[in-house]
């Protein structure tokens, strides 16, 4: 078969379907059986056909792409997420356009002007730190019902969004400290204003209050979810007269960056220190001591975000079936070599 000639009608012979199926499965791939879906995106590989985006999107006035902002493109734990993001999206042959939000001085205008040039149909966020004013102009466009919130969200802003129970997460890793005998717990934060950091240190506060621990104000060390904050708070435990028996960091960057600066300057992690993590990216498992973390299902917030995006999209501005409240997605703690019982207990 010419494959440049092939038409929606050979898929649908193919497959075995009708055309208005084939038709279904490339513009609303949820309203069909997983079966029938598979069946005929099998026959569109067999037969070579290819959508005519142009012709489709001028006849449905949409894009066909989705702006993803995302704060660190060189930090590992956003790779998961965009994966979900990228493979929901692709089943609706929806484009993936990415943007680093640490450098703004790369996107070329403001981020309403790419809903109002035509150039996507909808956002998904992965940064919580968007201003209130870039928000309102959104709303005074109205365009703000097709912006979604994934990972992080924007507190007090009742746009939809997809995250993961921080704060439970937050305490099952105090609560296993705690099982493992530890009573003098310290926490890293996150950056100072950042919504992650707010709802893993309310978690770790909540379950230290509940379990009655110990507090002292140093072993609340502020940190900004990098390596090199994990190098700088060890550095600050090691000058402490009264050191913490264990430490509960606020992301696995900040936990190998502890770990390493602990270990060179002699303190055995977990033997004199125990250490968890929170997110459990791919190096976790493999770094030494494997580290004990919580696990976030990473590739499930971006599916889900994307998901919601497009069902927001498809029911409109004024559609009152595009979700308001958070959809949160539970964790997972997973226990590894870097924290123990604690000496003695």
């Amino acid at each position: 078969m010419n494959h440049k000639n092939t038409r929606i009608q050979d898929v649908a012979r193919e497959a075995g379907v009708s055309t208005a199926t084939v038709s279904r499965a490339l513009s609303n791939p949820e309203l069909l059986s997983e079966a029938t879906r598979e069946q005929v995106f099998a026959a569109i590989r067999t037969t070579g056909y290819r959508v005519n985006r142009a012709a489709r999107n001028l006849r449905t006035r949409r894009a066909g792409a989705v702006l993803v902002m995302v704060p660190n493109l060189g930090n590992p734990f956003f790779s998961q997420i965009l994966a979900g993001i990228s493979e929901t999206l692709g089943d609706r042959d929806t484009s993936v356009l990415i943007a680093d939000t640490g450098d703004r001085a790369t996107l070329e205008k403001p981020l309403v002007d790419y809903f109002l040039d035509s150039q996507i149909d909808g956002m998904i966020c992965l940064d919580g730190g968007l201003s209130h004013s870039e928000i309102q102009l959104f709303r005074d466009n109205g365009v703000s019902g097709r912006v979604v919130f994934a990972c992080e969200w924007v507190h007090g802003l009742d746009l939809p969004s997809v995250r993961s129970d921080n704060v439970r997460g937050a305490r099952l890793a105090v609560q296993h400290l705690h099982d493992l005998g530890h009573r003098k717990i310290a926490h890293v934060t996150g950056p100072e204003d950042n919504v992650l950091t707010h709802a893993r240190r309310t978690g770790m506060l909540e379950e230290r209050a509940r379990l009655g621990l110990p507090a002292r104000e140093e072993w609340i060390i502020r940190g900004d979810f990098s390596l090199a904050s994990g190098r700088l708070a060890a550095h600050r435990i090691l000058e402490m007269t009264d050191r913490p028996t264990a430490v509960f960091c606020a992301s696995d960057q900040v936990a190998f960056g502890l770990i390493s600066t602990l270990t060179a300057n002699g303190v055995r992690v977990p033997e004199d220190m125990s250490v968890i993590g929170f997110d459990d990216i791919d190096l976790s498992e493999f770094y030494v001591p494997a580290l004990t973390t919580v696990r976030q299902d990473r590739r499930a917030l971006g599916a889900r975000a994307a998901s919601l995006l497009l069902n927001c999209i498809d029911v409109g501005e004024e559609g009152a079936a595009c979700r308001r409240d958070p959809v949160i997605l539970d964790v997972e703690l997973v226990i590894r070599s870097s924290a123990t019982r604690v000496s003695g207990a």
